[in-house]
């Protein structure tokens, strides 16, 4: 497993992946909240939801604060882009307080140093931001340099141990001339869109 990378680089591509998944989530038309993405069994709108409801779970860790709810409870308000918009600056601002990187986390996976926490939390960002891209057909938004670095990040820890039931499943071939962003949606078991041809 190689080193975890710097923290405060992490936070830095945690802000401009907030930014990149923000976009996607404002520009989805009304028309798009039920179609189906990457995820089996979730549409646009519930997984926007989940990514909202996540924000809110990570700032609520970092600053010592209840929630407010579960994670899979709506969080939307009928308003997705405010929602998560409000929830990624409350969650960026935790990050970046004093001696936030210093704390232990409780997430779905147990007890993890806020460290690998923030890895953590860049990954759901990054992925689930593909993932409403891929869906929505807003493929001109996706960052392949973020999909890239998380890629390679991913590969070098040795994430095979976070391939479990609900989390992430076995990975999907997938060619190396392919866009960075369908070899991470493959490393991670996403089944890859039919809109979008491989490579030969």
């Amino acid at each position: 497993m190689q080193q975890m990378p710097d923290p405060a680089d992490v936070l830095d591509r945690l802000e401009s992946a907030l930014g990149t998944t923000g976009a996607v989530v404002a520009g989805i038309a009304p028309t798009r909240w039920n179609d189906p993405t990457p995820c089996p069994e979730w549409d646009v709108r519930t997984l926007t939801n989940h990514l909202v409801g996540g924000l809110r779970i990570f700032t609520a860790q970092l600053t010592g604060a209840d929630a407010g709810g579960a994670h899979e409870d709506d969080w939307l308000d009928g308003h997705p882009s405010a929602a998560y918009r409000d929830a990624a600056d409350a969650v960026l601002a935790a990050w970046r307080a004093p001696g936030a990187l210093a704390r232990t986390l409780t997430i779905s996976l147990g007890p993890v140093p806020a460290p690998l926490g923030a890895v953590i939390e860049l990954t759901e960002v990054v992925v689930h931001g593909l993932d409403l891209a891929v869906a929505t057909g807003r493929l001109d938004q996706i960052d392949q340099a973020q999909a890239e670095w998380l890629l390679a990040l991913m590969e070098g820890m040795g994430f095979d141990a976070f391939r479990l039931p609900g989390v992430f499943g076995p990975a999907v071939p997938v060619p190396v001339t392919a866009p960075a962003h369908l070899r991470l949606l493959g490393f991670l078991g996403r089944a890859l869109p039919a809109a979008e041809p491989l490579p030969a």
